[in-house]
């Protein structure tokens, strides 16, 4: 039962990296520039694809993961000259609709590129081994590189934020863009570049899962569900509150869904206790949403108080 709890709080933990990643870009771009993007999960497969592309071009993975990052910020820029910096005067059900006609027609577009079937690289051998953590118990190193790496970003996003002067422009946009513009800052050239992060820092997340999860079509669409999540959680414009609550929900969705049958089990047959965990465990982390907004409206972490 240890190692089981140890196993599964890792894979939740590496999970909520992952959502951390596309959700520190989804957060700025919303917390800066109150733009609803939609078209963030498809940014989280396009990186996927071209992690493969480069790689399969390359014959290293390496090496494919550091040239799908610039890609990946150019994609975001093209979509941001293209068509969100149309959207900003818009309402919102305008760039909900707008990004969401992006989705569909992204999802032709790499199944015209790619086709449809699923895609997948292995492991490099370097990384392809496990380490031992307790006793017999052991953990692949990759999941483990994706953990450091992930620390990694959000080490780097918070001196970003917090202690240069593109992070002083990013928190006053998000208190007030009109006032900066009004001091001379260019605030076009700011959301550029914070659209920009965000499609880098999702790309970076898709182009990590490629060894471990098959990429094909769609595969963005239930990490941008979860992603808003994260967001609600933990305060909307807010790398912090995106940090914890991504590991929040990452360890809740993961842990739950294998204890929570065998806990069940305690108070119902198991038939009963197997076919109910089934039922509740998905809805954990939306029961966690609805906790977190009874007691925090904001969220954990708003952007104001971060």
């Amino acid at each position: 039962m240890t190692n089981l709890l140890v196993i599964q709080a890792l894979n939740g933990l590496q999970f909520g990296i992952l959502l951390f990643l596309v959700a520190a870009g989804l957060t700025l771009v919303f917390g800066v520039m109150d733009f609803i993007n939609l078209a963030h999960g498809v940014q989280y497969m396009v990186g996927a694809y071209l992690a493969v592309t480069f790689t399969q071009l390359t014959g290293s993975f390496f090496t494919g993961l550091l040239l799908s990052l610039p890609a990946a910020f150019a994609f975001g820029l093209i979509l941001e000259v293209l068509i969100f910096r149309h959207l900003y005067d818009r309402d919102h059900l305008d760039q909900v609709l707008a990004t969401f006609g992006v989705i569909l027609i992204l999802h032709e577009g790499v199944k015209i590129i790619w086709g449809a079937a699923p895609i997948s690289i292995p492991i490099p051998e370097v990384i392809a081994g496990s380490i031992p953590l307790l006793g017999p118990l052991r953990y692949p190193v990759y999941r483990l590189l994706i953990i450091a790496a992930g620390i990694a970003v959000a080490f780097g996003l918070f001196v970003l934020v917090r202690h240069t002067r593109t992070g002083m422009l990013l928190r006053a946009g998000a208190a007030n863009a009109p006032m900066v513009q009004a001091l001379g800052v260019d605030i076009r050239r700011l959301f550029m570049v914070v659209v920009g992060i965000g499609a880098m820092l999702a790309g970076f997340a898709g182009a990590l899962v490629t060894p471990i999860l098959s990429v094909e079509p769609n595969m963005g669409d239930g990490i941008l569900i979860l992603t808003f999540v994260v967001i609600v959680i933990g305060g909307i414009g807010s790398i912090r509150g995106a940090f914890i609550a991504a590991l929040l929900v990452g360890l809740v969705d993961t842990v739950g869904r294998s204890f929570g049958p065998i806990l069940l089990k305690v108070v119902l047959e198991p038939s009963a206790a197997s076919q109910v965990g089934r039922t509740i465990t998905p809805m954990l982390i939306y029961i966690l949403m609805a906790a977190v907004l009874f007691f925090r409206p904001a969220g954990l972490f708003p952007a104001k108080q971060a």
